[in-house]
């Protein structure tokens, strides 16, 4: 087996993933449909794969639930979209795609979600509203409304921007377009640059405002950016953002994630990671894709959304060691602390670091390395950077093998009215996931040539920090 190959995150048995689908509890239990070649590690051939689960973290693999059909309006792919609950019947509202050209289609399933057949009448929405000069029209999100059905696409319309238009429909088959719900601008490049292309919008109220999530584009060449979310005011149709940020800071290692409500009420999302290394490594392991921990999507007081992982998580924690109130001198960088027994590739981290009890902690930075060789070559960095008010994950050197795509991600952090930082760290061989006080949270791929690369250590820059505490989890893998 690829030693890369992720133990406690979902992935299909073999080749390709990306996009989550159809999220939905039905009947107490969790399904996840995805994007999936189920011939080659390769973006190809796009199917609904299909697995299940009773807790979000166990997942039973079924056979792929929507195929393209042969001279169909989805020929050349069942592309991404929603499930949803139409009068009792799971039903699926999807992307079809037919050679360059992008329709809505319907499928519905009978059995309890095992096997879905498609609508006879598709595609029930054939064509963008004319008039519009677009570059994309994908990705339905779907919702009842009082008496109607409202459905959102994600597009670009050029010249403009990223933009999200809004359909309505009394029966998910003839549907009306009401007009955009809200639209970017291509010329703005600060705070954030949104791209030309939205795709994979999710629009859901969250407490007492209305969360939209896209993953942002440049079309020429079709190049992904990164998701951002908005959050903001939904009134007469129109979608009025008040803030928006990016969801992760790992840019195209968390992507085109979608949102559901499960049976309890709680909103909770999943994106796809995508790979860091060449095809042709990709190809040679059978695998490509995988899909990140379930996150839990809630308010916060100030107006921004946080997201920290699903508690079932933690029913995957095995084997605990504890540390506490650890000094790290300043300057240790070069030779971090490496502690005795603390190693491993499928790990949890919860560090707590105290910002009042060090020299000058919150002018300098701190941080963990991960995946480090014993002889320092090969590792991993996760830093607090006090100063610059960023968590930033660095995978510069995190492989000798240079087919490896490394890079920096940096993310805002918000230490207003903290005196410590929590970080939650979720290393899975090849997949590491870091929530900082669940405000900031980087998805990055790694994956070391050296197979003693498991070292985890603890390092100070131009500062003195004491870690209050430290427990380290081995995860237990969930197949």
């Amino acid at each position: 087996m690829d030693r890369h190959r992720p133990q406690y995150h979902f992935l299909p048995p073999a080749n390709w993933m990306n996009d989550p689908n159809g999220l939905i509890q039905w009947n107490g239990t969790y399904h996840l449909f995805y994007q999936h070649n189920p011939y080659a590690a390769v973006a190809r051939d796009m199917h609904w794969g299909h697995a299940s689960s009773p807790d979000l973290v166990h997942w039973q693999h079924l056979p792929p639930v929507l195929a393209p059909t042969p001279g169909g309006p989805d020929h050349t792919g069942v592309w991404s979209g929603c499930a949803i609950n139409w009068n009792g019947v799971p039903t699926a509202v999807y992307t079809g795609r037919d050679d360059e050209l992008e329709h809505v289609c319907l499928a519905s399933s009978r059995d309890g979600l095992q096997t879905w057949e498609k609508y006879s009448g598709n595609p029930v929405l054939p064509d963008p509203p004319p008039g519009l000069d677009i570059l994309g029209f994908r990705d339905p999100c779907v919702w009842r409304a009082n008496d109607a059905w409202l459905m959102t696409l994600g597009t670009g319309i050029r010249g403009v921007g990223g933009a999200v238009l809004l359909f309505s429909s009394p029966d998910l088959v003839d549907w009306n377009y009401v007009g955009p719900l809200v639209t970017g601008n291509v010329q703005q490049k600060e705070p954030l640059y949104t791209g030309d292309m939205w795709e994979c919008p999710n629009f859901f109220p969250l407490g007492d405002r209305h969360i939209l999530m896209i993953s942002a584009m440049d079309h020429h060449p079709p190049r992904p950016l990164y998701t951002l979310y908005f959050t903001g005011e939904f009134r007469d149709h129109r979608f009025f953002p008040e803030k928006y940020a990016k969801m992760d800071g790992g840019d195209i290692y968390f992507y085109a994630p979608q949102a559901f409500q499960d049976e309890s009420g709680r909103r909770i999302a999943f994106g796809w990671s995508m790979e860091a290394r060449a095809q042709a490594a990709q190809v040679a392991a059978g695998w490509a894709g995988v899909m990140t921990l379930p996150r839990l999507l809630e308010m916060r007081p100030d107006g921004w959304m946080s997201q920290r992982p699903a508690p079932e998580v933690e029913t995957l924690r095995g084997e605990k060691h504890s540390w506490n109130n650890l000094a790290l001198r300043e300057n240790t960088v070069a030779q971090p602390l490496q502690l005795a027994g603390l190693a491993g590739d499928t790990l949890e981290m919860e560090i707590v670091f105290d910002l009042g009890a060090g020299d000058g902690a919150r002018e300098g930075s701190f941080g963990l390395q991960v995946r480090r060789s014993p002889g320092g070559e090969e590792w991993t960095e996760i830093r607090v950077d006090c100063q610059e008010r960023m968590l930033v994950v660095d995978t510069n050197h995190s492989s000798l093998d240079e087919a490896v795509k490394p890079g920096r991600y940096p993310i805002s952090l918000d230490f207003t009215g903290l005196d410590r930082v929590n970080l939650r760290v979720f290393l899975d061989r090849s997949i590491l996931e870091v929530f900082a006080n669940d405000r900031a949270i980087i998805t990055a791929r790694v994956y070391p040539s050296r197979e003693d690369s498991t070292g985890i250590a603890l390092f100070a820059e131009r500062c003195a920090v004491r870690v209050e505490r430290l427990d380290v989890w081995q995860m237990r893998p969930i197949r």
